[in-house]
């Protein structure tokens, strides 16, 4: 009886069905997780899976096959000394019996048979001798140029979709207009004429950051993810909001323009952030109330962002009443 076949995927296949579905999850999926998994992250390990496949690929001794033919301790025994491209194999419960065959009529393979079963004492089960295949090269580097076809198609499935729905999908003098907007925002912050710019090409603010954004304290210029001013330009300029993502936008701006003002210890420029942010998501087309609520919402979670960033924990001063509040006579904070 022929073994059943495992048809379960392979581990690399599993591997790569699984990456599918975390980028397309990362594309569509919750905003927290882009911003708590940096995409390039993703495919270097992706790679780094493809490499290490390819690698144990070429490096695995193939699995010996059992030689099935009829060996020659068998010929000898049963009389059959000269090798023949002829022969006819009969099983009878797990015994086999090997018959050479030239032509001979029906009744002269019954008689062989029947001489074959009568030899006495003698097992009629072919032994299966090992013998190793040639290594082949080909299968493993066609895994591999595989893996890569499907990291490279990822890449063009996020690269087009970024390009279309992203900030740079936007038309230049759009931007232009936006940035002037959030440079204005800022400038109310910073006390001062300040700009705000969207590091495109990250070359300021990384592949990986806490705040979304980064200035120099004191000085006049603060670089924002495009991500963050995508989210602004869709409340200044369409009007649409995203809970989460609109309140960090909003969060991130002023959080830069206090440090461009000359606050250096973040968890104090995350207290005032916190509390401008009410101000600019209002300038910017909030009502009051849901600026006030984001904003509140946006201090429960930075008790959770604390973990990985102690630096952006608020202090405990930063309260109604406290030192760090702005507005000490104004019972509502932020």
């Amino acid at each position: 009886m022929d073994e059943p076949v495992d048809r379960s995927p392979s581990p690399a296949s599993a591997l790569r069905v699984a990456l599918v579905l975390f980028v397309l999850a990362w594309i569509f999926g919750p905003y927290e997780l882009r911003t708590a998994v940096p995409i390039w992250f993703v495919f270097l390990i992706a790679l780094g899976l493809e490499l290490h496949f390819f690698a144990g690929a070429l490096r695995r001794t193939p699995a010996p096959r059992p030689d099935r033919r009829p060996q020659r301790v068998d010929r000898e025994r049963y009389g059959y000394v000269e090798e023949t491209d002829d022969l006819l194999l009969v099983r009878e419960g797990e015994a086999e019996l090997w018959i050479p065959y030239a032509g001979e009529s029906d009744e002269e393979v019954d008689a062989l048979i029947a001489e074959a079963r009568e030899r006495p004492g003698e097992e009629t089960t072919a032994r299966a001798v090992s013998f190793q295949e040639p290594r082949r090269v080909w299968p493993p580097v066609r895994r591999f140029l595989t893996g890569l076809g499907v990291i490279f198609v990822l890449a063009l499935v996020l690269w087009l979709v970024e390009s279309r729905t992203g900030w740079d999908a936007l038309a230049g003098d759009t931007r232009a207009e936006a940035v002037a907007r959030f440079s204005d925002e800022a400038s109310r912050i910073a006390a001062k004429p300040v700009t705000i710019r969207c590091d495109e090409s990250r070359d300021y603010v990384g592949l990986v950051q806490h705040a979304d954004g980064v200035a120099a304290v004191g000085g006049d210029r603060a670089y924002l993810t495009p991500e963050r001013c995508l989210d602004l330009y869709r409340l200044a300029f369409e009007g649409e909001v995203t809970s989460s993502q609109t309140a960090r936008a909003l969060a991130v701006l002023a959080h830069e323009a206090w440090h461009l003002r000359g606050v250096s210890d973040e968890g104090a420029t995350e207290c005032y952030a916190l509390q401008s942010g009410v101000e600019i998501g209002q300038r910017l087309g909030l009502s009051d109330g849901t600026a006030r609520q984001m904003m509140r919402q946006q201090l429960v979670e930075n008790a959770l962002r604390g973990g990985g960033a102690f630096e952006y924990l608020v202090p405990p001063d930063c309260r109604d009443g406290g030192r760090l509040d702005l507005k000490p006579d104004d019972a509502r904070f932020p």
